[in-house]
């Protein structure tokens, strides 16, 4: 089950043109007197909705995606489903098997027995995916979700967006012990469960000359997690 992370980044750019000088929009912009990257201030433009909660096969909670209401130009289809009234589309997520794709603001997690709903993170994020490892919870009794998400403003434009570094978090499916497992400024390029091993391998790029953009000069890193222990360590192996 091998994902492969869809740079859409590149449609933000806009239209190409012809000149063969143009340059690229960096992804990351470094600041040398700190390595922290600056916190995206939340536009109060836009309207926060959630779509109808989502329980995983198996699971004793609720999912509630929450996002961004999206409003579209006349004769435009709505990008999720054909859940739109007057150009207003109030479908923010799409459901595949055990994965929740989107452009999410945030999860939030509810036990079916209970009213109580807590959100995935208290910090501005744009998650992409939710997947929940149903083969590893049938023989390990643990129940992960994987995210894929930005979750800093690494190019500083002042939010945070598809153009903005992709890094991987696991949690529990409460929602709970919500682990960044990729590390600062490395750009995540895919992940991939081996079941037979209950293990997530995962590459990440590092931008080691620091030129703002990933490409052919810079080094990948290779990493597993063994998700049938209790403690998330990630090691690093050399394949090449």
């Amino acid at each position: 089950m091998k994902k492969i992370l869809t740079y859409i980044a590149l449609a933000s750019i806009g239209t190409l043109t012809s000149c063969k000088d143009e340059v690229k929009k960096p992804k990351v912009i470094y600041d040398t007197a700190s390595k922290t990257s600056t916190v995206a201030k939340t536009d109060s433009t836009q309207i926060e909705i959630a779509d109808l909660p989502i329980q995983m096969e198996g699971t004793s909670y609720l999912i509630h995606p929450v996002g961004d209401l999206r409003v579209f130009e006349k004769g435009t289809k709505a990008r999720y489903g054909s859940s739109s009234v007057n150009d207003v589309s109030f479908t923010i997520s799409n459901l595949g098997e055990f994965e929740i794709t989107g452009y999410l603001q945030n999860l939030k997690f509810q036990k079916v027995d209970s009213d109580s709903i807590r959100p995935l993170t208290d910090k501005p994020a744009l998650i992409l995916t939710a997947t929940y490892l149903k083969t590893v919870a049938d023989k390990t009794q643990n129940q992960i979700m994987v995210y894929t998400l930005a979750d800093s403003d690494t190019n500083k434009d002042g939010k945070i967006d598809t153009s903005d570094i992709k890094t991987l978090y696991l949690s529990n499916i409460s929602g709970e012990h919500f682990t960044k497992v990729s590390e600062d400024f490395q750009e995540l390029v895919d992940w991939n469960l081996i079941e037979s091993r209950n293990r997530l391998y995962f590459r990440t790029i590092e931008d080691t000359n620091q030129n703002g953009q990933f490409d052919k000069n810079d080094v990948l890193h290779y990493n597993y997690i063994d998700l049938a222990s209790k403690k998330w360590e990630v090691k690093s192996y050399k394949p090449i």
